[in-house]
């Protein structure tokens, strides 16, 4: 059981965790890798997920109904049970994902599509649209199912969960969710 709350980190702590990284919460046999863009500082200085305070990630995974109840991002553990996992596609932490260059998105790309050769989940979630275009060069992806796999891994494009993605309500971001959990028991 988590702590209830997260620590909240110091203006220090938060300066300390730029450019680290986290270690990714995956196995085998996984029925959904959710990919995020890369851990923001939150994440970096707790060692969560998206740890930060107002990200949707959480809540949009529980009303959807991939989890019985709203998990705390130091509650992460819990979600290998229920077959979930969570990596990223750029490992280093920063303020912003739009810090990252697009080289550093390629390349996580290419690494991304290694641990998916290496697990095998049942399908891959990408957090994030611009993030998947630009890894995979694949301008025109609309969110969704998308037409190529990784060999026998589907791959999804899900809406950035931050609470700076202004486009997605949390009640649209919690449906593409469910879009993408019905879609497992079909």
């Amino acid at each position: 059981m988590g702590s209830g709350s997260l620590i909240r980190p110091s203006a220090a702590d938060l300066a300390a965790a730029r450019d680290k990284t986290i270690p990714d919460l995956i196995g085998p046999g996984l029925r959904v890798l959710f990919c995020g863009i890369n851990p923001g500082l939150w994440s970096g200085a707790t060692g969560y997920h998206f740890a930060r305070p107002g990200n949707r990630f959480w809540p949009a995974l529980h009303r959807s109904g991939f989890t019985p109840r709203q998990l705390l991002p130091d509650e992460q553990r819990e979600l290998l049970g229920l077959g979930l996992g969570i990596t990223n596609v750029a490992a280093r932490t920063t303020a912003k994902a739009d810090e990252l260059t697009p080289e550093e998105l390629r390349a996580g790309g290419r690494a991304l599509i290694e641990r998916v050769e290496r697990y095998r989940p049942r399908v891959l979630a990408v957090l994030g649209i611009g993030a998947y275009r630009t890894a995979f060069g694949r301008p025109r992806t609309t969110i969704g199912p998308q037409p190529d796999s990784i060999g026998d891994t589907e791959v999804w494009v899900l809406p950035n969960p931050s609470g700076l993605n202004a486009h997605y309500t949390p009640d649209s971001l919690a449906s593409e969710f469910r879009a993408l959990r019905e879609a497992l028991v079909r």
